[in-house]
């Protein structure tokens, strides 16, 4: 077993175990040898150890129990759940609906189908929404950025139906493309039926389905998701307030949605960032604009003083450098495709264990992104984590002289 020690940002060390499998015709026997930085590390912590008291990691209670038909608390770099409830459960996600509208809307822009100085004529049908507005008028144009912030900032229907029908022609069409992105996010049980979120039995969505599009938004549009911390917007020199009331309240929220209608509620979808934690709450059916305001603070407070986040590898870094046969080269580096993060109660970062299996016998030519093994995380046993080990470059096949040397070798492996 080798071993190697792991930096993070907090200068944490974290042994890191690899293990090469071997193949059938090896009857998967493992090699495992012993890196003289492990027994570096083992001597560093026993002498830290004997310097310091050891810490007892905090205990953390179960999630608070809070009145909403759903909601969800998920760290948004890992994807840990900390609090559900009803979190599958299809509901009414009234204005929150908004979010997906907004995602179509950054979708065009990113294609150039779109531009925000682009102009769009207001229709009677858009000028009529009932419910929250921003007060455009009949025939007149508004920019496509105006009304964005119509829609994310003051919750503007009509705003967000001018935006759907110049997109797509009409309200319907529209709908039919917020549900081809859901699909696209893997938001399975959800189903669009406007664009505003105005009542209708058959448009519904979940909360584990919203932290998806929550987590794309942020992923993807950072600096659309800027939008959403705004305060307010004036328009038609009409000055209005964003709904989420948790910009004013908690310094570390950074955006996003509010939705209510009779029938679904009080709802709001909210993030938060503190230090390089970002969580991400639903809450759905809530019975005052104060409670849901409550159980988002409530769900947030608890992530953030229960729990950490930590990055343990970054995207393309070496985590291992393999043998490969029969290639132009003789190694080849292996790591992650993505940053892998873990969500873990506070104080227990100590008992963290990573695993690499490397497949053993590489043979070129092998691609970039070509999966090699497994990268696992643990605590105290427990999974967290899996993820696949990548080959981070591409490795042709060797010469002649080089596939008929390892040809040979190969066969006192």
């Amino acid at each position: 077993m080798n071993r190697k020690s792991i930096s993070n940002s907090k200068r944490i060390e974290v042994a890191t175990s690899v293990v090469h499998k071997k193949d059938t015709e090896s009857d998967n026997a493992r090699v495992r040898t012993l890196f003289f930085y492990g027994l570096l590390v083992l001597v560093l912590l026993a002498i830290q150890s004997g310097v310091q008291a050891t810490s007892m990691a905090s205990p953390v209670p179960s999630p608070p129990k809070l009145a909403a038909k759903s909601f969800l608390l998920v760290d948004f770099n890992s994807g840990r759940v900390l609090a559900e409830k009803n979190s599958n459960k299809k509901v009414e996600p009234a204005s929150i609906t908004k979010l997906m509208t907004a995602y179509v809307v950054y979708k065009e822009l990113e294609a150039g189908r779109l531009s925000l100085d682009e102009e769009v004529t207001i229709s009677k049908k858009a000028w009529r929404m009932k419910g929250s507005k921003m007060f455009i008028e009949v025939g007149k144009k508004v920019s496509v950025e105006d009304l964005l912030k119509g829609l994310i900032i003051q919750s503007g229907n009509d705003a967000t139906v001018a935006l759907a029908e110049h997109i797509a022609g009409s309200e319907r069409a529209f709908a039919d493309l917020m549900n081809q992105y859901a699909q696209q996010l893997g938001m399975r049980n959800t189903n669009f039926v406007n664009s505003t979120g105005w009542p209708h039995k058959n448009h519904v969505t979940t909360a584990a389905d919203l932290v998806k599009l929550a987590s794309a938004i942020i992923r993807e549009y950072p600096e659309h998701y800027e939008w959403y911390k705004q305060k307010e917007f004036t328009y038609n020199k009409i000055k209005q307030h964003n709904r989420n009331k948790l910009l004013w309240r908690d310094k570390s929220v950074d955006g996003f949605k509010t939705g209510h209608t009779e029938s679904a509620g009080y709802c709001l979808v909210a993030s938060a960032k503190r230090d390089s934690m970002r969580l991400i709450s639903v809450v759905l059916g809530t019975r005052s604009e104060k409670s849901r305001g409550d159980v988002s603070q409530s769900l947030l407070s608890y992530g953030f003083r229960f729990y950490e986040s930590n990055k343990l590898y970054a995207a393309g870094e070496t985590l291992n450098s393999a043998r490969i046969w029969k290639g132009a080269a003789e190694n080849i580096n292996l790591g992650v495709a993505e940053d892998l993060f873990v969500t873990i109660p506070r104080g227990q970062y100590k008992k963290l264990d990573a695993s690499i299996e490397v497949n053993s016998k590489i043979e070129a030519p092998v691609q970039k992104g070509q999966k090699m093994g497994t990268v696992n995380v643990t605590i105290q046993g427990k999974e967290l984590v899996s993820l696949p080990l990548i080959a981070l470059q591409t490795v042709e096949e060797g010469s002649l002289w080089q596939r008929s040397k390892d040809q040979f070798l190969q066969l006192f492996e």
